[in-house]
């Protein structure tokens, strides 16, 4: 049994290998021809950072649809709620019209995790590959003579293929370890915070799907810091720019499409008011919908009722004549001439 699970082990990682080494050898081979050393530290810590952007920019399509899954799923709170209310006491029934309604909406609730789970893979994969080459063990399309290097770069003195776990004693190893699984740390929870507390609307923020993202918050953090400090520094430096990306990526799809009746979106309705009245292209409806508390002059001001010109005795004579002889009596509202009187 263990040898097959090995065996289905080896037939998805050994791809990875394959695709994982040939990234980094292109930009190992694009550094080096910049006037990196091709044994140093900078051209092999700057391969996987160029190695973490490419993956994430091959994730983005999944990222997108795990933004969507997530709004979707905020806002179908409410009608959850209301599910829970109607069958709490049939779990079975509770479960089928909870996933009618995932269906209906085009939401799927392990979407979120999606982007997480396909990176474990690639994360495992370079791990394998650095700590190969720090034995001078090649993996993939790296040669015997880019392993060593690989396994020999130092960063601001300190190995790349080093742990905080075996720094033996190490005060450089032990810095650097540690002040990368805390920036680790700190962004996988700023980037769970920043989704909750911009693009959740107060309905999505109780509620099952609220308390399970509570405990994610607070729990994968704690998932990383504790397995960090057996990863290499090399690994560390990917996982903490993928991290990096990923607040990036996620401010900006807040900022620029947040989920309605959220305070991301409150916030966007005020930037858009805003940049209209500086471009003039407020209407006044608009502007007074947006709360500006101003009315035109118009709706000040009533219509006035025009009145009628007064005329003189020579006009009102030659009005009369082209009457044929039917003389009207004058406009109620005119005032009595000396000569009505």
């Amino acid at each position: 049994m263990i040898d097959f699970f090995q065996e289905i082990g080896g037939f998805i990682m050994t791809p990875l290998y394959y695709a994982i080494s040939f990234v980094l050898d292109l930009f190992h081979q694009m550094f080096s021809a910049l006037g990196l050393d091709p044994a140093g530290g900078a051209s092999w810590a700057l391969s996987i950072i160029g190695l973490t952007l490419v993956i994430r920019a091959a994730l983005i399509p999944l990222f997108v649809k795990q933004i969507k899954s997530s709004r979707n799923m905020q806002l179908i709170q409410p009608k959850v709620k209301e599910l829970q209310k109607k069958y709490g006491h049939d779990r079975e029934r509770l479960a089928q019209e909870t996933m009618k309604l995932y269906r209906e909406s085009g939401t799927n609730p392990f979407a979120s995790c999606l982007p997480i789970l396909l990176q474990m893979p690639i994360f495992l994969a370079l791990f394998q590959i650095l700590n190969n080459a720090s034995k001078e063990i090649p993996k993939g399309v790296l040669t015997q003579t880019q392993a060593r290097q690989f396994g020999e770069a130092e960063l601001l003195g300190v190995p790349l293929s080093s742990t905080f776990i075996g720094a033996d004693g190490d005060v450089g190893v032990m810095v650097m370890a540690a002040l990368l699984v805390l920036a680790m740390t700190a962004t996988t929870f700023l980037t769970q915070r920043q989704l909750m507390s911009k693009n959740m609307p107060p309905d999505a923020l109780t509620g099952p799907y609220a308390q399970q993202q509570k405990l994610l918050l607070f729990v994968l953090p704690v998932v990383f810091a504790v397995g960090g400090i057996a990863f290499p520094i090399g690994v560390l430096l990917y996982w903490t720019t993928s991290n990096l990306w990923t607040m990036g990526q996620q401010f900006y799809v807040i900022r620029n499409n947040p989920a309605p009746g959220t305070p991301a979106f409150a916030a966007k309705e005020k930037r858009d008011a805003a940049k209209a009245a500086r471009h003039g292209t407020v209407e006044p409806e608009a502007a007074s919908e947006t709360g500006s508390g101003t009315t035109t002059a118009t709706e000040e001001r009533p219509a006035q009722r025009q009145q009628p010109k007064r005329q003189s005795r020579e006009q009102r004579k030659k009005q009369g004549k082209g009457r044929s002889g039917q003389q009207k009596p004058p406009p109620a509202d005119t005032p009595p001439t000396h000569e009505t009187q």
